[in-house]
């Protein structure tokens, strides 16, 4: 689309009965759409919703209401709240995220901006912040205010220019395999608690057969509804027990409802000793940001075709979006931290498909799974979650890394990342090997020749320390005890 002509993805748009593939269509699709950057975006104008695009959407609501309720979980333990309260800030979260910002800024305004999704990696951590005298709504303000910083002053793209082949990579098989065993394990897990162990080796089996049997027939975008659907099947029939129990029903909407001292989160309001304790956990929040947004835009790059640069995902403009959401999401009483929404991206790309379609449809979901209730209790279903993070999230994260290394060179910065990640976590392993790389102690020595002063130890080095030092302060380098609250 062209602003200066005023030539409309519809006016350039073609009919899928005339390509000899459905694939042909929907890379053709990729190719003829360019987005604005904070304009109005309007579907049939600007982009066309598919079939393909239920698929992320899909996916992208049933991982919205397991990863919030794991976070809102995790906080109301630390502050002795109720089941009831989980899942009434759950339906809040649901419309906040569909209602205000998945619709209003991918959707609308801003296509090239991923969804913000959940900060899963910072659910283990949330204990430490509560010991430490942390305040939801206080660490949500400052994890707002450094994502709004990285975002404008553009550091988050020059990070993600700045990571070598090899460590992208590594990154991906790291995340992609330690996920998929982690998501097997808790299937069986789930299976074993219910004396019915052998419903885990079913559903599994099923999973591998019938993803395997896609990725052949090159319909791997069908794995998530298929094999959820099949998994649930096959456990129901097995007799794994179901109920619903989440009624139709809304949430409060008052944020002096949510920040009361005896109502939501009974917390009060914060004031400066809450803002304190919690800046060394936003800035590892904010730090872990870069390698998963690395993530889903090389996720991107790989499944659609080069020429369909216009909608592609734009890591600065994600941030503004993540950051702002997290913001205003905070004030008014959710329970979440937000990131860019892997559970969407990963699916959406396997689809060739872009973000405002599948955007549109997921905040309609997750507006209707709120309201009504029900569907929040077959979403975190443990067969159907389980099966649809394995085959919509893991599985595609493993294959992309693995697809990415080609070059001899390029397996020794991956297999580093790798070993790095498994000794502390993805962002020390991103950290340090990204350093290393640029610095030409490992991966492609010639790409490091040709970097300047400022790319090959300047911003990586700074990107270390922070990550690094973050990480210390909040206790997470093997063996050192956490330098807050000391």
């Amino acid at each position: 689309m062209s602003n200066t002509n005023k030539t409309f993805y519809r006016d350039m748009r073609k009919k899928a009965q005339e390509f000899e593939s459905r694939e042909e269509f929907l890379n053709h699709d990729l190719t003829i759409m360019s987005f604005r950057r904070w304009g109005i975006h309007l579907p049939s104008r600007d982009y066309s919703i598919e079939i393909e695009d239920w698929v992320p959407a899909l996916a992208a609501t049933i991982g919205k209401v397991v990863m919030v309720t794991a976070m809102v979980a995790a906080f109301a333990a630390q502050f002795g709240l109720s089941p009831e309260f989980v899942a009434e800030n759950v339906r809040y979260e649901l419309l906040i995220a569909g209602a205000l910002f998945v619709i209003l800024f991918s959707a609308i305004l801003n296509p090239n901006a991923n969804l913000a999704g959940t900060h899963g990696p910072m659910i283990p951590l949330i204990p430490l912040i509560a010991a430490a005298g942390g305040h939801p709504l206080a660490l949500g303000l400052m994890v707002c205010a450094f994502g709004l910083i990285l975002a404008f002053t553009k550091g988050g793209s020059k990070l993600m220019t700045l990571t070598g082949v090899g460590v992208r990579g590594g990154l991906l098989i790291y995340l992609g395999a330690v996920g998929l065993i982690g998501q097997i394990n808790k299937t069986e897990a789930w299976a074993a608690s219910t004396d019915q162990g052998y419903i885990s080796f079913a559903v599994i089996g099923v999973t591998v057969m019938v993803y395997a049997y896609l990725a052949k027939i090159n319909k791997r975008w069908l794995a998530i509804p298929l094999c959820s659907a099949l998994a649930g099947i096959v456990a129901y029939i097995m007799g794994a027990e179901f109920a619903f129990t989440t009624e139709p029903g809304l949430p409060h909407f008052s944020p002096f409802y949510w920040w009361g001292e005896d109502t939501g989160w009974q917390l009060g309001w914060p004031n400066l000793e809450h803002f304190i304790a919690v800046t060394p956990f936003a800035l590892l929040a904010v730090a872990m940001w870069s390698p998963d947004y690395l993530g889903h835009r090389v996720f991107q790059e790989l499944n659609y075709p080069k020429e369909a640069k216009g909608v592609l995902m734009d890591v600065d403009d994600t941030m503004v979006g993540a950051s702002v959401r997290q913001g205003v999401g905070a004030l008014l009483g959710g329970g979440n931290l937000a990131s860019s929404w892997g559970t969407y991206m990963i699916p959406a790309a396997i689809a060739k498909r872009p973000i405002p379609g599948g955007a549109l449809l997921t905040g309609l979901m997750c507006i209707a799974a709120s309201v009504i209730g029900y569907p929040m209790d077959l979403a975190m279903w443990e067969p159907v979650l389980r099966v649809a993070l394995i085959v919509g999230v893991f599985l595609p994260l493993l294959e992309a890394g693995m697809q990415m290394i080609h070059k001899h060179k390029d397996s020794l910065s991956a297999g580093i990342c790798i070993f790095a990640c498994a000794f502390v976590n993805p962002v020390f392993g991103w950290a340090t090997t990204m350093l290393l790389d640029n610095m030409g102690l490992i991966g492609d020595h010639e790409r490091a020749k040709e970097l300047s002063n400022k790319d090959k130890y300047l911003i990586p080095g700074a990107a270390f320390i922070v990550c690094v030092g973050s990480l210390a302060v909040v206790g997470q380098l093997p063996g050192i005890p956490a330098l807050i609250g000391q």
